[in-house]
């Protein structure tokens, strides 16, 4: 066997009394914080207050949650309907259920507020996947989300018996390439963020870039169910995809179609016909 990257640590951080902390339940709070704590930041640029961006959070964060179990629920729903009182156990978040779910709140937060969704969506889009990319740090901790059997020399294997991957079995750490996937689309978002037009376009692009990095890396996840050919998560992302592509080619043409009448009317205005 070729030598592999050996993930030793339990999913259990430590304990306080009878309760487990676990290093997911860690993670999971420092990426909730970080999506905050950057958005606040971020509104400054959009001349949004600060305390806009914090009451939005509960409403997100709790909507991103419920969203996330729904959608884990709906995807093992042969595993549930079996064992139906696990259903309201906290084992178990689906990305895309928290994305949406958080979507939702933000769309109805924006609307009883009569705040731009857009502006809205450009604001949270950097710190959203840079939560995410924290995230995939505790899903590397606990073993979760882990892919298929592989000699590759960068393979992990956990070797401590309470982790959720198979024990002493190389895998590829599909973590790690969301992780640094996750990464890669933040570092594109702040390039573009001053650099794209209209509002909307981060958020949309966040949308895209995830989607098919999420779709790309899933044909390598272990431990999911497949829906005609296909995990359920890669067809949200394909549907997800579509969508996010139409949105953002209509926002361009409506920015652009825009932008060349007010021109018009500007220069009409300053050479009128005799």
């Amino acid at each position: 066997m070729n030598a592999v990257i050996t993930i030793p640590i339990p999913p259990i951080a430590f304990w306080l009394g009878p309760v487990p902390i676990a290093w997911y339940g860690i993670m999971i709070v420092l990426a909730m914080v970080a999506i905050v704590l950057f958005s606040a930041r971020e509104a400054k640029r959009y001349g949004i207050p600060r305390e806009q961006i914090y009451e939005l959070a509960v409403y997100a964060i709790l909507a991103g949650i419920v969203g996330a179990r729904l959608v884990h629920i709906v995807d093992y729903w042969s595993y549930y309907s079996q064992h139906p009182f696990e259903i309201l156990s906290f084992e178990g978040f689906a990305v895309w259920g928290a994305i949406l779910g958080a979507a939702v709140a933000t769309g109805l937060y924006a609307w009883r507020r009569r705040i731009s969704f857009w502006k809205l969506g450009d604001i949270v889009a950097p710190g959203a996947v840079l939560a995410q990319a924290i995230g995939r740090v505790g899903c590397t901790l606990n073993g979760c989300c882990y892919g298929t059997p592989t000699d590759v020399p960068w393979a992990f294997m956990w070797t401590d018996p309470r982790s959720y991957a198979p024990v002493g079995v190389a895998v590829h750490p599909a973590q790690v390439y969301l992780l640094l996937w996750n990464l890669v689309v933040f570092g594109l978002l702040l390039w573009l963020r001053s650099r794209i037009r209209p509002q909307g376009a981060i958020f949309l692009i966040y949308l895209i870039a995830y989607a098919i990095g999420d779709f790309s890396i899933r044909f390598i996840r272990e431990g999911e169910l497949p829906l005609a050919g296909l995990l359920q998560a890669q067809v949200i992302s394909l549907v997800v995809l579509l969508v996010a592509v139409i949105l953002l080619v209509i926002r361009i043409h409506r920015s652009r179609a825009s932008a060349i009448a007010t021109s018009t009317t500007t220069d009409s205005e300053q050479h009128p016909k005799d």
